[in-house]
């Protein structure tokens, strides 16, 4: 049994030897090789260019939405403020690239994170032609600022105060600030910045930050709530008065179905972007 079984691996590959020398004499052979050859001589002649992810980290600390820079620690433009970025390498996707950056910066995994744009100028960089892929994370600033990492020498700034930044980082916040508007009139994305409980003026505070506008109490307050996303708490907060405001959770089992009713709270939510 083991002999037939030798054998007949043996004729396989004398079968299949036989075939493609046949193949080959007939003129498929040179066929295929040529189309190998031009295949490679195409790849072999192509520029190659270096490709980075560059993060636009947002947080709200109760107050205001605020933007997460690094002081940037190697030339050209060294020591000026940057958004947190690196190279994509070799055995990583993009997505892979930004989550490791991002968790190098905060220590944080699971954080959102969601892919903006790609800037391809080819003077964005003046030392080599690089594409940088771009991304925006949202970060409770409250829950997460002792994990951030001291080596980057990392500060949080208000938006309106936002120091220059190097390259054309300064358009991939404009951007992704108006991304995050859209997104925001259309998804209940904004709770990924709150703690897992907050009070109604806490969330009108990061709405009117965010769509840098003022919204009516009274209003603000019947329109999220009939949303059907909050589940009101049994505890208030009474930081802010001696009457207190009551803890609201995101109703994550419900909230799916109902987040199209948010874009009421913001009128024409299609101009934003």
């Amino acid at each position: 049994m083991i002999l037939q079984t030798k054998v007949g691996k043996k004729f396989i590959i004398v079968f299949n030897t036989i075939n493609f020398l046949r193949n080959w004499f007939s003129g498929a052979g040179p066929l295929l090789l040529n189309r190998f050859w031009l295949v490679m001589t195409r790849y072999k002649n192509q520029k190659h260019f270096l490709v980075a992810v560059d993060c636009i980290v947002f947080g709200f600390d109760g107050q205001n939405l605020k933007i997460l820079l690094i002081k940037r620690g190697f030339e050209p433009q060294k020591g000026k403020w940057s958004l947190m970025g690196g190279f994509v390498q070799p055995e990583e996707s993009a997505d892979e690239a930004a989550s490791r950056i991002l968790k190098g910066l905060t220590g944080l995994e699971g954080v959102y994170l969601e892919q903006l744009h790609v800037f391809s100028k080819p003077e964005r960089d003046p030392i080599e032609r690089t594409f940088s892929i771009s991304y925006f994370a949202l970060i409770d600033i409250l829950r997460y600022q002792t994990q951030l990492n001291d080596e980057y020498h990392a500060e949080w700034f208000l938006l309106s105060e936002m120091p220059d930044l190097i390259f054309d980082h300064a358009e991939m916040v404009s951007m992704a600030r108006k991304k995050l508007r859209y997104r925001a009139a259309m998804h209940p994305l904004l709770f990924e910045l709150l703690p897992e409980r907050f009070t109604i003026p806490l969330l009108q505070n990061l709405f009117e930050d965010v769509f840098e506008t003022t919204f009516d109490k009274g209003n603000f307050s019947r329109k999220i709530t009939s949303t059907g996303m909050l589940l009101k708490q049994k505890e208030k907060d009474k930081a802010g008065s001696k009457k207190g405001a009551f803890y609201f959770k995101l109703d994550k089992r419900h909230y799916r179905k109902n987040f199209h009713k948010v874009h009421s709270l913001v009128p024409n939510p299609g101009e934003l972007i």
